[in-house]
């Protein structure tokens, strides 16, 4: 028993049954020793809940005939040991999964304890727990399994995507309300979030007039001091709470009339267990005919009877070593909290769990692909100065340190598994020339894919000019194949590519079909990674014999994300831009400066450069409130630019389309392009001087990065103006890093603390986004996770020891992809 005051209480009330309850186990009788055992227990912190709980007990006890004594001192003793009086301590039973959920007017079979705001105790005394070795079978029974959810209400909570009870389980709470504050009414204040005991003194039903509404007035009392509470049309609560009542409520403390009142408050009788008053209260996502109440009783019930159940996937020294609870405590504290110590440290476990499986998942991937086979590619030293010597200007000493890291992998004969990183402009394109160079050299075929058809074809004349520069290829062995290209000519790529005598080809999604064979798939480049989904990587590198892959990617990635969603892959940074690249000046207008803007960029005209005008939508939508390309490209030429030629890019035109469009505009032809997103990737145009973006609040700060990439890529200054839909301080604020840093990791940092892994990680791999209480931007707890997944393959790369097994479920439960499909 922590507290002496609690065991002098617990012995008094076993004395007072021996006695038969004749209130003489205290000379003068039990309500005499109140004053001097709560001025000790105030002494020994005993929880203001217990305090109250014991006072409101013992006084007036002697008036009590001899059965209610009896009753509320069995009440008291189960509060304060969840323990009847006499009894021993004993393991409890098992409960059973089956047991109804309470309804509204039933009190909670389950012991409680007024300090610890109403979880069964876990005293000293008690056994530790059995930890279960296989899960409970009843995790994956349907919601309506348990008494009081029917077809209906399983129905509703589909909505949820709760389906049986496992879902329940683990469908945590969003947020808490702290309801743990107990304060007597004689000390309450304007605006306090609080829990206050007391005794109903009055309570009614009054119907306001033209009778559309129902109000409960009720007058609650405690000793030192009597407060209004009212309800709104929920007449019900009168039948439920009557005078001479005791109640716990918890809210806002309002004011009406001068006079302190609760409106609407939670409110639960003395006798039950506490969920919705005096603690800490859960607040889970609701759906239309799922009250906070029913909900928080449905998830006590299921928690309560299947937490206690579940086998621990962590082994005994992972949770010893890392300071962790069981995983039992763990779900017991996340959705009903004692304190926010034991909150914190539930959350910490369920974190720790979440990151060792993501790492193990992805860390026993790249081992796995380490292990495979793959065909070896070598070229002297001859070879690479006459690529070096064929370049239009020198590499970078990051892309050399790059091409580096490309020759060794292609030479270890296993497969390589590579994500290359640069900012826009980095010289990606080249390092992945130079790769399928000396792949082609060896006899292999190269596949680049390319997420639009704008790049597809900007690496095409890229790879001729490079590759043919260096005396390797004639124009016709690289081959571009588009959704758009003609089919004679599909035909007559598809048989060159299952010859072999066709050794490179660049295209879009036209590569990933089924005609398209190989003879000799060496190496897999996949641009803009994020923009392809799981089962299209994997589909590209099935045309070939444990092909090498090569994975790149304009958006700079995180350090946590690198360790994390992308740690199967090996990673190179182009940290470096190309000599002559100018820095790109950044501004933030507000809506009414548009005018000022469009004035900027015909001097920039005027001095015979180019702009880029970018727009979140194609058309005008209803439910949108943004500005679309092709409404605004239609305003620009006629009222804005009359006198200039302003073209329109968007994703819906065919692939002629586009390219007709913007071999306008690398011209000149087209003085202002009007597009939509498709331009931030791809698009090279040395003459464009102005990126202007309208919406930019709509963007990440990543993706504006890469849009503000299109332009200083020649020899004149070069600028981007960011104009969002309103002058909103928060949402400007974010925007004007853009104006501080041309860093694209910091802005990549801010994005992931902002708006989440979405921006990084397209459809790689859905599962990563999903993450409840793991972030993807702790640092500390991805690299303790990491090196426990380490230690944990090193001993056992299977996951096949016993003491492994429960572990080795729940990875296969977490991991949502198969082998070879993570990258």
């Amino acid at each position: 028993m922590p507290f002496p005051a609690i065991e002098r209480v617990i012995k008094i009330i076993d004395l007072e049954a021996s006695r038969g309850h004749d209130d003489r186990a205290v000379m003068g009788g039990l309500a005499q020793m109140v004053p001097s055992w709560e001025a000790e227990a105030r002494q020994q912190h005993v929880p203001e809940a217990t305090i109250l709980s014991v006072k409101s007990s013992l006084e007036g006890y002697g008036d009590l005939p001899s059965e209610d004594r009896r009753s509320r001192l069995e009440a008291l003793r189960t509060d304060l040991t969840g323990l009847p009086e006499g009894s021993a301590p004993a393991a409890p039973a098992a409960p059973s999964p089956e047991a109804p959920i309470p309804t509204e007017g039933q009190a909670e079979a389950v012991p409680k304890t007024a300090a610890d705001g109403g979880t069964a105790p876990k005293s000293a005394g008690s056994p530790p727990r059995r930890t279960p070795t296989q899960p409970p079978p009843a995790l994956d029974a349907p919601l309506t399994s348990i008494p009081g959810i029917g077809p209906k209400s399983a129905k509703t909570l589909s909505r949820l995507d709760l389906e049986t009870l496992g879902d329940l389980l683990w469908f945590l709470p969003r947020r808490y309300v702290d309801y743990s504050e107990l304060k007597t009414i004689n000390r309450l204040w304007y605006g306090e979030e609080v829990t206050v005991l007391g005794t109903i003194d009055e309570i009614q039903v009054r119907t306001t007039r033209g009778g559309r509404m129902k109000i409960v007035e009720a007058v609650v009392s405690d000793g030192s001091g009597s407060l209004r509470v009212t309800w709104f049309n929920q007449p019900w609560i009168a039948q439920q709470l009557r005078p001479g009542e005791a109640v716990a409520l918890s809210g806002r403390v309002d004011q009406y009339l001068g006079r302190l009142t609760m409106n609407a408050p939670e409110w639960e009788p003395l006798d039950r267990q506490q969920l919705h008053t005096s603690r800490i209260v859960p607040i889970y996502s609701l759906t239309a005919g799922v009250t906070a109440r029913w909900m928080r009783r449905v998830m006590n019930s299921v928690v309560r009877r299947l937490a206690p159940q579940l086998p621990d996937p962590l082994p005994p020294d992972v949770l010893q070593r890392n300071d962790l609870v069981p995983v039992a405590e763990a779900i017991e504290q996340v959705h009903f909290p004692d304190s926010w110590e034991k909150l914190r440290r539930g959350q910490d476990r369920l974190a720790f769990e979440e990151m060792l499986l993501l790492q193990l998942g992805v860390m026993r991937q790249k081992r796995e692909w380490a292990a495979l086979k793959a065909a070896a590619y070598t070229v002297d030293e001859t070879w690479i100065e006459r690529f070096r010597r064929g370049l239009p200007y020198a590499l970078t000493a990051a892309q050399n340190h790059a091409l580096e890291d490309l020759r060794h992998d292609l030479a270890a004969g296993r497969p390589m598994n590579r994500l290359l990183q640069g900012d826009v402009g980095s010289g990606k394109t080249v390092v992945a020339a130079a790769a399928a160079g000396i792949v082609v050299a060896g006899g292999g075929q190269v596949a680049i894919l390319a997420p639009t058809s704008i790049l597809a074809e900007q690496h095409h004349r890229t790879l001729r000019d490079l590759l043919g520069a260096a005396g390797d290829l004639r124009p016709e062995g690289i081959r571009l194949l588009l959704g758009a290209t003609p089919e004679s000519e599909k035909v007559e790529i598809r048989q060159g590519l299952g010859d072999g005598s066709i050794p490179i080809v660049v295209g879009t999604h036209a590569l990933l079909e089924e005609p398209v064979q190989f003879q000799r798939l060496a190496l897999a480049v996949i641009d803009e990674q994020h923009r392809f989904g799981v089962e299209q990587r994997a589909a590209l590198r099935a045309k070939g014999d444990n092909p090498h892959l090569l994975v790149m990617t304009a958006t700079p990635i995180p350090r946590s994300l690198a360790l994390t969603v992308f740690g199967d892959l090996d990673l190179t940074v182009l940290d470096e831009m190309p000599p002559g690249r100018q820095p790109i000046e950044t501004r933030v207008l507000l809506p009414v400066e548009r005018s000022r803007a469009y004035r900027f960029v015909e001097s920039q005209i005027e001095a015979e450069h180019q702009a880029f005008f970018i727009y979140p939508l194609v058309e005008e939508s209803e439910k949108v409130a943004a500005r679309a390309a092709v409404e605004e490209q239609s305003r620009l030429q006629k009222e804005v630019f009359p006198g200039l030629a302003v073209g329109l890019l968007h994703g819906r035109m065919s692939g002629d389309e586009k390219e007709t469009v913007m071999d306008a505009f690398r011209r000149g032809e087209t003085q202002i392009l009007v597009s939509t997103s498709v331009v931030e990737v791809g698009v090279d145009v040395p003459n464009a001087t102005v990126m202007l973006i309208e919406g930019a609040n709509r963007f990440g700060l990543a993706q504006l990065h890469q849009f503000r990439g299109r332009v200083g890529r020649g020899e004149h200054p070069s600028y981007c103006l960011l104009i969002p839909d309103a002058d909103n301080e928060t949402e400007n604020e974010r925007l004007r890093a853009m104006e501080s840093t041309g860093d694209g990791f910091k802005l990549a940092e801010m994005d992931l603390e902002q708006r989440g892994p979405g921006e990084f990680l397209g459809s790689r791999q859905s599962g990563f986004a999903d993450l409840q209480m793991a972030r993807l931007t702790d640092v500390r707890l991805i690299e303790r996770a990491r090196r426990e997944a380490s230690r944990l393959l090193d001993a056992d790369p299977g996951l096949e020891l016993p003491e492994h097994a429960a572990l080795r479920r729940t990875l296969q439960a977490f991991t949502l992809t198969e082998k070879g499909d993570i990258s």
